[in-house]
């Protein structure tokens, strides 16, 4: 492993998308007002481009790669992965209750909790596949055998970030829209991206206890994403009057998080 990248290193690289999600919740303190649904449309598509991207470069390619040993079935582990991932999420979707607020929809589990509360779990579902994907390729980093460089590692972490700005802003402004203080709208949005750290933490964890596990829990990270994209992010940025900012949004985000992983990869 690359000396740089040491115990502080992977600690950066697993702060970064929190960094993401906390400066976007800090839009509260310079905003007046919330976000219009263009806008909300045109940074949701841009976000479900980036996670799509990066599912696909940072994630299942390099599991089909880590496979490559298994001839014409190396594609296996990364299919099995990917569907367990897409469980995953459902199950998440049935036992937790959440809010999508552009297209105004309840989903889970009847619930008395506030609506503010629901809002925040919506986004915090978001961020466990992120976390997760992370977490992945840091932790194949560290153990030096998952064909995955530093670049790769950073590029992931950053493109995150990236669509993290947006996540934290669409989750803090509307709170503060709706009355709620600006510190609290600011800490709500900041407590819907700490579960990507931890969840980051907790993916190194048990891929250092089962190194051979790597491109299955690297496409595992992959269908969980791509889920919150399909099942979330794209009917929130296709709600209301037909626009094409969110698919314009959606390509951008792609070919950003593409150029990242080329570039830094």
């Amino acid at each position: 492993m690359n000396a740089a990248y040491g115990s502080a290193g992977i600690l950066i690289g697993l702060l970064i998308p929190f960094i993401g999600t906390s400066a976007g919740a800090a839009c509260v303190f310079f905003m007046k007002k919330e976000l219009s649904l263009g806008v909300q449309r045109a940074l949701t598509g841009f976000a479900g481009g980036v996670m799509v991207a990066a599912s696909v470069w940072s994630l299942i390619i390099p599991a089909i790669e880590q496979c490559a040993d298994m001839g014409r079935l190396s594609f296996a582990p990364a299919f099995a992965g990917f569907w367990a991932g897409i469980l995953f999420l459902l199950l998440l979707d049935d036992v937790i209750p959440h809010l999508h607020r552009n297209i105004g929809q309840t989903e889970g589990p009847r619930s008395r909790l506030a609506r503010t509360t629901m809002m925040v779990l919506a986004v915090t579902m978001h961020n466990i596949p992120e976390g997760m994907a992370v977490g992945v390729v840091y932790a194949g980093l560290k153990s030096g055998s998952a064909l995955i460089i530093p670049g790769a590692a950073l590029a992931l972490a950053a493109g995150i970030a990236i669509q993290n700005f947006p996540e934290g802003a669409i989750i803090s402004m509307p709170l503060r829209a709706e009355g709620t203080g600006k510190w609290k709208a600011f800490a709500l949005g900041v407590l819907s991206g700490a579960v990507e750290p931890l969840f980051g933490a907790f993916t190194i964890a048990a891929a250092g206890l089962v190194i051979p596990a790597m491109p299955y829990l690297l496409s595992f990270a992959a269908g969980a994403m791509v889920y919150v994209v399909v099942e979330e992010l794209i009917p929130e940025m296709s709600a209301g009057t037909h626009s094409n900012v969110g698919v314009i949004s959606f390509a951008a985000g792609f070919t950003v998080m593409m150029a990242l992983d080329v570039a830094l990869g």
